[in-house]
């Protein structure tokens, strides 16, 4: 790959043989692609006066978050992540770079409007499709296909986070299915690898490598905790027993005024749920959704359970497949995000390190808007404990 930055720049790189094996060209264009079309289907409605949006920490103007995936294919893979090879569009580096533009200063920018935000992302994937068309990759310029791939398939993911948030209709729709009936997994003791080995594929700095780790024995949920089972906690009066409550939990709840999840409210004898832009009936047996890591720890005190670390949840799905049900809400963990032994930060130093030192918390297993390409047992997400805006909920084990 003969544009990847300076010898200075990435002199602490690592080994990008380390991430194979990769998608072969063809198949990266193809996704790349795909997930270009589903960043333009989530996004076709913002010329319709959508595109401001109230200033939120936990939203990006959505303009801005157009541009900075087209900006960060092209960084990265264009340009090999060096600030002296230009950018197609003047001025993108001082607008997009989620690393030196502070989140709070994105609403007020001097972006370029709709029309010329979608011509910078076609101009991006015409001239990325050109440099895999047809090409034998080297290992770098396929991981730097795939970091961009799969940064945009978190944005999509992104993007419908905030169209729940701002009550956006969804140009979507995901198929829902009841849950099975909940059982616990018994786990034995053992000693297990935590993490992903080198020679697995394309992998985030935050899961390497693997190492060895002991764990008692433990039981675990079969699946994620149902609405029905959630609500059972809500009619016992859970938001108002301080005794299930850690002390910031507590304090988010009050600040919040919560009694409830934030997107339920009572109709009748009855429960709905939002979904987007609509109110329907809540799923008794579809996960609950839209609870934060704190809610999670009270309704596990209250029914005499607790959340799984990370490592149990990973052991569990990697010796329990066939009955481990995940991929439909991420699930709150009771670990903290930290770095794993020996960690280095990847070219993209952003992506995890800053966030090590926060009180961030893990989630696992993916929810039904994350492409299949990302799911993986060994991978981390990490959000404040009291976010509940993603498409999050929780399993629980024995104590």
């Amino acid at each position: 790959m003969d544009n990847i930055a300076e010898p200075a720049t990435r002199a602490g790189w690592p080994d990008f043989s380390l991430y194979r094996p990769h998608p072969p060209a063809n198949v990266l264009r193809d996704w790349l692609t795909e997930t270009h079309e589903l960043t333009c289907v989530l996004t076709r409605f913002l010329e319709d006066g959508n595109a401001v949006v109230p200033l939120l920490p936990i939203v990006n103007p959505p303009l801005w978050e157009l541009g900075h995936t087209a900006w960060f294919q092209e960084f990265w893979l264009h340009r090999g992540g060096d600030f002296a090879a230009p950018s197609m569009l003047p001025n993108a580096d001082r607008w997009y770079d989620s690393a030196r533009v502070a989140h709070d200063t994105r609403w007020s920018l001097d972006l370029p409007d709709a029309r010329a935000t979608r011509a910078y992302i076609e101009a991006v994937l015409e001239r990325t499709l050109s440099l895999l068309d047809g090409e034998t990759l080297s290992d770098a310029r396929a991981y730097f296909a795939q970091l961009a791939l799969f940064h945009q398939d978190m944005h999509n993911e992104a993007f419908c986070y905030m169209w729940q948030t701002l009550a956006y209709t969804m140009p979507l729709s995901w198929p829902e299915t009841d849950a099975s009936p909940a059982t616990d997994l018994a786990i034995p003791a053992g000693s297990h690898m935590l993490g992903a080995g080198p020679g697995t594929g394309f992998v985030f700095d935050n899961e390497k490598w693997a190492h060895e780790i002991s764990l008692p024995a433990f039981a675990i949920a079969s699946r994620a905790v149902s609405n029905a089972e959630y609500a059972a906690f809500v009619e016992a009066g859970g938001y108002a027993r301080r005794e299930f409550w850690s002390e910031a939990g507590w304090v988010m709840r009050e600040r919040l005024a919560l009694d409830h999840p934030r997107y339920w409210r009572r109709e009748g004898d009855a429960w709905a749920m939002r979904r987007f832009d609509r109110w329907l009936p809540l799923a008794a047996q579809q996960p609950v959704m839209h609870v934060s890591w704190h809610e999670a720890q009270a309704y596990c005190a209250w029914a005499g359970r607790r959340l799984p670390s990370e490592a149990e949840w990973e052991l569990a799905a990697a010796t329990h497949a066939d009955r481990f049900e995940r991929g439909r809400v991420w699930e709150w963990t009771g670990s903290r995000f930290s770095p794993y032994p020996g960690f280095s930060a990847d070219p993209y130093k952003e992506y995890s390190e800053p966030w090590f030192a926060d009180e961030h918390r893990v989630l696992r297993g993916g929810s039904f808007a994350t492409p299949p390409r990302l799911l993986r047992d060994t991978w981390r997400n990490f959000y404040a404990p009291e976010r509940a805006d993603m498409f999050c909920g929780f399993r629980s084990c024995a104590i």
